[in-house]
Parts: structure tokens; C-alpha cells; sequence
């Protein structure tokens, strides 16, 4: 095999034109759609001490919507043989990064790969009282998005939750915000979960501890609306910058965002179309928010509450809406969901919620920035 690294090309065609810059910071806690910000997402993942054959899955933002969210494609370099490869089920892409057994285990030649991703993202926010006539779901697309999940089903505990949250809610708006204010007022952030959590929510409601993050809370809003036949999705994705609006708790602290993975969710209204809701980022700033573990009534909690059923700010991007996720020529697992770089040694899935030692590091920047 070629040791060279080599530049390889994504696929699509890198963003050009002219990149708008950041919006003056706001008091209010209000996102509204308004000028794209343009951001330059780097992943470079190195497999130290490598015994054996050597393989890497890394997740490419795959997620264009018109409204919030544009791909302008990847670039990559490796010295390892690399393929873009698409899941079908849910169009999510990752470059699959493979080395031989006897690749060199440290030195200029261990393995190695570098990603760099460009984006446009922008503030997100629908009008819940004047619905827009958005055409409802294509039928496949609806069946999609209202059946169960390994981690997510939504029959059984999940069924009779969501069935007693809905009773008496008349239409698809009044049955997600109920269940929107049912997880806001339930649930709480732990800080002890390891990364986002594992979204395991029958699990959660069998046991009554519903306590986690994103994973958790927002995978919960998602099968409770599909238990109450309302398409809903997570987007699983990773946040980029501060928070123009003053919540330190809602935006990444610097350029580098390796632990910055964040997991949001959407739900379908009929006549108003995908609406994103992020229960779980209200009970962060509940739990994060200077100077912490602040009350539901507390004037921030309630912004937040109010906010992000509706909307959310745009200093993030969204890889993908996949589930069940089967990395392609991987020994290990299937993924609940692909959020984080993977990787196996010999066959042995390493931990991707151990950065330093899986030694991989995500940073971002603004693409005006110099």
C-alpha cells in the first residue's frame, strides 16, 4: 500500500463564495433565520500502538436543509486506504479509514487521518401560530420516522408514557408541546453520564431514574412522540461556537470541540413542517448555567424553555438522523447512533468516549476568521 499521504476528495465540492460574518450578540434569548455563518470542522485521529489490522469510521456532516443547515463536502488525508461510504437507511455518510495488520505501531507511518469538513449553518425558528401549509410527509418518509428503534421503541412502557402525556390533546402542536413540558419537567441532566448517553429510553422510563443528556432526554422526546404517531428524529451533530445570546452553557468554549457532540431532535407538524425542539438543552442550562443548578423558574431556565420548542441557534452542525448504525467491514457492534469517531484494533472496538487515549481531536473555526 501507497504510505504516502495522500489528499483525497469528498463528495461534494467544498463551499465557495463569500462567508457571512457572526451576528452582534443578543440579549434576548431569541434565534431567528438571518445570515449563514460559515465553519471549517477538522477531525485528526491517530491510532497509537496499533497491533494488527487497523480500521476508523469517521462521521461527515450529511445533513442539508435548506432553511438551517448546508454541507459544502470534505477533504481528507491518510495514509491509510480511504473510502466514502453512505448507511442506506438514513443517508448518513463517514469516510472508512482501513490499515493493514503490520502497519507500524508508532512513528511517522503509525496510522493516521485527517478530515476537514466546511458548513453553513444559521439560526433556526418556526412561527407555531401561523403554520405555513408545508405538504405532509411522503409516506415512506413518514413510515420512517414514526417506527421503533433498538434504543427507541415505541410500543410497551414507551406507549402507555406517551398515551397518558397525550390524553385530551387535540392535534399534532398540542400533543408536542405536552410531551415537549413532560420531559422538561421530568427529566434532569446528570453530569456523571458518560458523553451524551446511550438513549436507552425504555430503560429509563422502566427504571424511573430519567436522568442523562441529549442522547437520553431528546431520544426520549423522540419516542414519545412517535408512540403518540407524530414523526420525530434526533439529529446527531456537534456544536461549533459560543452562544451569541449569553448562555455559556449552550455554545463550545473554544475552538476545540472534540467533547463538543450534541444531540438535538425534531418533530413533524402538520402545516408547519419539521419544528426542532431541544428538551435536553433546557435541563442544561438548568444544571450548567452560572452559577448552576438553577430552578425551572429561574429567568434563563424559562427562556430556554420557551425558545427551544420552536427553535434553536445555529452555532452547531448536524452529521446525520441515523439509528442502528452498522459500520461497514467492523467486527464490533452496531451503534445506536454515529456521533463520535470509531475505531478498531485487531478486531477490539475502542472506546470513543476516550479521546486521549483513542487520541482523536475535532477543532472549529469560523471560515471568516483570518
Amino acid at each position: 500500500m501507497d504510505r504516502r499521504m495522500m489528499v483525497q476528495a469528498g463528495a461534494a465540492a467544498a463551499l465557495a463564495g463569500a462567508w457571512s460574518s457572526p451576528l452582534r450578540a443578543e440579549n434576548a434569548f431569541a434565534p431567528h433565520p438571518g445570515a449563514w455563518r460559515g465553519y471549517e470542522v477538522k477531525t485528526r485521529l491517530e491510532i497509537a500502538e496499533a497491533s494488527g489490522a487497523v480500521q476508523a469510521w469517521i462521521p461527515l456532516p450529511s445533513v442539508t436543509e435548506a432553511d438551517w443547515m448546508r454541507t459544502g463536502g470534505s477533504l481528507w488525508r491518510t495514509n491509510g486506504l480511504a473510502r466514502l461510504r453512505r448507511e442506506a437507511k438514513y443517508g448518513a455518510e463517514m469516510l472508512h479509514v482501513t490499515w493493514p495488520a503490520g502497519t507500524p505501531a508508532a512513528g511517522p507511518d503509525a496510522p493516521v487521518v485527517e478530515v476537514v469538513s466546511q458548513v453553513l449553518t444559521r439560526d433556526r425558528a418556526v412561527d407555531l401560530a401561523r403554520p405555513a401549509g408545508i405538504r405532509p410527509l411522503e409516506a415512506a418518509e413518514r413510515r420512517l420516522y414514526l417506527e421503533g428503534t433498538e434504543l427507541i421503541p415505541i410500543d410497551g412502557i414507551v406507549k402507555a408514557t406517551s398515551d397518558r402525556i397525550v390524553a385530551g390533546a387535540t392535534g399534532d402542536l398540542a400533543k408536542a408541546r405536552a410531551i415537549y413540558e413532560w420531559v422538561v419537567g421530568n427529566t434532569f441532566r446528570d453530569a456523571t453520564t458518560r458523553g451524551c448517553g446511550s438513549g436507552d429510553i425504555a430503560a429509563m422510563l422502566t427504571s424511573g431514574n430519567l436522568g442523562g443528556k441529549c442522547a437520553d432526554l431528546n431520544a426520549l422526546y423522540v419516542g414519545l412522540a412517535r408512540a403518540a404517531g407524530l414523526p420525530a428524529r434526533d439529529v446527531y451533530g456537534l456544536r461549533l461556537a459560543p452562544s451569541r445570546f449569553g448562555y455559556r452553557s449552550l455554545g463550545a468554549g473554544s475552538e476545540v470541540v472534540t467533547k463538543a457532540q450534541h444531540c438535538r431532535a425534531e418533530v413533524f407538524l402538520e402545516g408547519v413542517g419539521w419544528t426542532p425542539v431541544d428538551p435536553a438543552d433546557v435541563r442544561k442550562v438548568a444544571l450548567e448555567e452560572p452559577p448552576a443548578n438553577l430552578d425551572l423558574d429561574h429567568p434563563k431556565v424559562a427562556a430556554a424553555r420557551a425558545t427551544l420548542f420552536g427553535a434553536w441557534e445555529g452555532n452547531w452542525l448536524a452529521y446525520n438522523f441515523a439509528h442502528d448504525v452498522a459500520l461497514p467491514g467492523a467486527t464490533g457492534p452496531t451503534l445506536g447512533f454515529l456521533m463520535y469517531p470509531q475505531a478498531e484494533v485487531a478486531g477490539q472496538r475502542l472506546d470513543c468516549l476516550d479521546p486521549d487515549r483513542f487520541r482523536y481531536a475535532i477543532t472549529a473555526r469560523p471560515l471568516d476568521a483570518a
